[in-house]
């Protein structure tokens, strides 16, 4: 089997993925809705973070739900019956393997999944088998170039980009928000429209620092330092100091920005 990259596989990325979904819930979901009756399939859903989301924005909708994770499934099961939300149902797949029935679906959702695969053309190939003439693709990705803050340090920005080497060598790609209309297009999607959505942060915006800049974004960074050291991408002391950077954006002084890019596809 393939290495997958599994949302939530650790109890740390579990925790931090939560927090991104539920402090980026308007700005990434707020003109995310679907018709009452209607069929939406889920890839890739994790432990959860955002069929939560879905599902409160859709409770008309019946949403399928996968993951290759049965861990994360449980999870995420555990999560939606904790809401009270009974519009979502689970199943154990990946991407690249769905068995459904070709147009079974009136639209899919797909969010934080492209970054960490080998062939995202070939997973938007397969997911647009399963949807039906007219229906909707929603895609969601960031893109870590996009990434500025104030102090500046090169440092910092050598710590972040320690994180897009180790997803390229793994065969993601950290910076494929900027590339979601290109890949749309290669996928046969006519009517492709992209939106930015910046993340901006200062002191004034506490649950924003609290929420995205701290338990996000910096969580994200040091949860490669192991790994980055090792590879001899950093030396520790520089990478630490890079780390230390990220905080000090977080203080009065400082400012974090960050963007993300959203993908609305119909099937003609």
């Amino acid at each position: 089997m393939k290495d997958y990259y599994v949302h939530g596989y650790h109890q740390r990325e579990t925790i931090r993925l939560q927090d991104q979904a539920m402090t980026l819930v308007d700005l990434l979901h707020s003109d995310t809705k679907y018709p009452d009756g209607s069929t939406v399939l889920e890839p890739g859903c994790g432990v959860g973070s955002q069929t939560i989301t879905l599902a409160k924005n859709s409770p008309g909708a019946r949403i399928t739900a996968l993951d290759i994770s049965e861990s994360s499934l449980k999870e995420a099961r555990i999560r939606i019956e904790k809401e009270g939300l009974t519009n979502v149902q689970f199943a154990q797949s990946d991407i690249f393997n769905l068995d459904f029935e070709e147009e079974s679906f009136d639209h899919i959702f797909i969010c934080f999944v492209l970054e960490h695969l080998k062939d995202p053309v070939e997973a938007l190939l397969r997911v647009k088998k399963l949807l039906g003439k007219g229906g909707s693709l929603t895609v969601i990705e960031g893109d870590h170039g996009s990434a500025y803050f104030h102090p500046d340090s090169e440092k910092t920005r050598k710590a972040i980009q320690c994180q897009v080497e180790l997803q390229k060598k793994a065969g993601g790609n950290a910076n494929i928000g900027r590339e979601l209309y290109p890949l749309l297009r290669e996928a046969g999607f006519s009517s492709a429209r992209i939106s930015p959505r910046m993340v901006y942060v200062d002191a004034s915006k506490p649950h924003l620092v609290e929420g995205f800049t701290k338990n996000t974004f910096t969580a994200m960074i040091e949860g490669v330092r192991e790994t980055a050291v090792k590879d001899g991408l950093m030396d520790e002391k520089s990478f630490d100091e890079g780390i230390s950077g990220l905080y000090e954006t977080m203080e009065d002084h400082g400012v974090f920005c960050y963007t993300f890019f959203k993908g609305v596809a119909i099937k003609e």
